[in-house]
């Protein structure tokens, strides 16, 4: 193999090692993006699921509050008769 071709190949890797390390930079940064928009999403997560088991449970709540009061009416229909 001549000088030549020996330059022009460590020059063709020396840019295709350039190449890849851009590449897997940019990489590094759309995997970064990605995990904090996964962390975002996680915690806009837990917030939302806090928040339903709160509505679930006033709702619980509100429903035996009516039982209560459905429970209330029928004695007062008793006592009545």
């Amino acid at each position: 193999m001549s000088l030549d071709r020996l330059d022009a190949l460590e020059s063709r890797i020396r840019d295709l090692v350039k190449e890849l390390k851009r590449r897997n930079a940019a990489l590094e940064g759309e995997l970064k993006a990605a995990r904090e928009r996964l962390a975002a999403q996680n915690d806009s997560n837990r917030r939302w699921e806090r928040e339903r088991v709160d509505i679930k449970s006033r709702v619980e709540k509100v429903l035996g509050e009516l039982d209560l009061l459905d429970g209330y009416d029928e004695r007062k229909e008793v006592a009545i008769d």
